[in-house]
């Protein structure tokens, strides 16, 4: 197998104008990642997310497409990470992020609501896929569109994509996404115009859609804390990023991964203390080994996994930059 990574594109050198300046080449990896203080700037916070990147995606083989960076309170976002970072590949589920953000602009335009109701049949069911809308085993049952895009986004249930394709056909969706600035990010329409594949996107677009997100730009106030809290939540993806972290530091991480064939990816952003947007990365792998292994043992998951921790004590000392989203406290309950 053929692996296209190297140490300039893994730290996106050549690639973007400003990556040499920010991370430099003098230190070796290893000092980088663990030997230096704490970082205490966006530029020093990017150098160490890049040699980070550079050896934990070197480590784990295959092709990396990846763009990353950290907010700078004073000025733009500082790239960490450019490989390929314009190469439209297909996004698998992290494009349900994109799904989540056409449903939900049509509910800012008072198109649609979170609480009307749309209905699960049998036949809209995929069978056997990832979710629980298939372990229901009780057809037609009635959930809310509010309900739909919380299975959509945290446990990336499959059915709930046709789901949303009731409310928001193919075309229709592609059309919000390009006016939106995403034209790379769309999903792909089939013979039935309320069904579609989950489609393509390029790293840089789907970071910059996280962006937008964050930032107020790409959906109402109400909207934006909506998804914000889902891809935030305990219960949203913990395999890669977020795998190795405590409840409270995941809690700083919204994230949304997507996996199918050999491709292994995942997109999101890490908090800091306040709540304010701090680090932004979008991840793309496939052509590892293990491709059968959809578990938390292939070398791509293990491999983001390894890079959460170091992540987030990469920034640990930044400020983010633009509004604050408080964490909501979630306590377990056991029952009653």
């Amino acid at each position: 197998m053929t692996i296209r990574l190297n140490r300039r594109t893994a730290l996106g050198l050549g690639t973007v104008a400003t990556a040499g300046t920010v991370l430099g080449a003098a230190a070796p990896v290893s000092a980088a990642e663990g030997t230096e203080a704490a970082p205490t700037t966006p530029a020093q916070a990017a150098r160490r997310v890049g040699a980070v990147y550079a050896r934990q995606s070197t480590e784990a083989g295959g092709n990396w497409q990846a763009y990353v960076s950290v907010a700078d309170p004073s000025g733009p976002p500082v790239v960490a990470v450019a490989a390929e970072a314009d190469r439209r590949i297909e996004a698998y589920s992290v494009n349900k992020i994109a799904v989540a953000t056409a449903v939900l602009d049509k509910v800012d335009r008072g198109l649609l609501t979170l609480d009307q109701r749309v209905e699960v049949t049998a036949a809209i069911v995929v069978p056997g896929g990832d979710g629980i809308f298939s372990l229901d085993g009780a057809y037609p049952s009635s959930v809310t569109l509010g309900h739909v895009l919380a299975n959509l986004i945290t446990v990336s249930d499959d059915t709930a994509v046709r789901l949303c394709g009731l409310v928001c056909p193919a075309a229709e969706l592609n059309a919000i996404l390009v006016g939106k600035g995403f034209p790379n990010t769309q999903v792909q329409p089939v013979a039935n115009p309320n069904r579609f594949f989950l489609g393509t996107s390029t790293p840089r677009e789907t970071h910059n859609l996280l962006r937008a997100l964050v930032a107020g730009t790409l959906l109402s106030p109400a909207s934006t804390a909506f998804l914000i809290g889902l891809l935030r939540s305990p219960i949203a993806f913990t395999d890669g990023i977020r795998r190795t972290m405590s409840s409270d530091e995941r809690a700083r991480v919204a994230t949304k991964a997507g996996w199918f064939a050999d491709a292994r990816h995942e997109a999101g952003i890490i908090f800091d203390r306040s709540g304010a947007g701090v680090l932004t990365y979008a991840l793309f792998a496939d052509g590892q080994t293990d491709p059968d292994n959809l578990g938390a043992t292939h070398p791509a998951v293990q491999a983001r996994a390894a890079m959460g921790p170091r992540l987030l004590a990469a920034v640990d000392r930044l400020t983010g930059a633009g509004k604050a989203y408080r964490i909501a406290a979630r306590r377990p309950s056991n029952g009653g």
